[in-house]
């Protein structure tokens, strides 16, 4: 029997509400590298550190092309995708058990 393999699209939010959308195989530990990402990385730029919405792929490919979908749409489309599951804009990563992201010292 062959192994069944996990994939996520997933979409992040900050608290300015930019929107950051991906795909992985491991979600805590994208979310964690998200969380401690550098100033030289979109995420870590934009403090992006909200796990807002998910979806479950068993196909790489189907997952990488669901991402390139998302990532086409306007932002409203997202938004409205994000409430159709999370209408609150909880951080999911927080029913996994992950502590909630905390505040960075500002660089400046």
């Amino acid at each position: 029997m062959a192994k069944q393999h996990n994939y996520y699209v997933y979409i992040m939010t900050n608290r300015s509400g930019t929107l950051y959308t991906g795909v992985t195989n491991n979600q805590e530990s994208r979310i964690i590298q998200h969380r401690a990402a550098g100033p030289e990385t979109l995420t870590g730029r934009y403090r992006i550190d909200r796990l807002v919405y998910y979806e479950h792929h068993t196909d790489i490919r189907q997952a990488i092309a669901r991402e390139k979908q998302i990532k086409g749409w306007t932002r409203r489309r997202k938004i409205e995708l994000i409430a159709s599951m999370n209408p609150r804009w909880r951080d999911l990563s927080e029913e996994w058990g992950l502590p909630p992201s905390e505040p960075r010292a500002s660089s400046n």
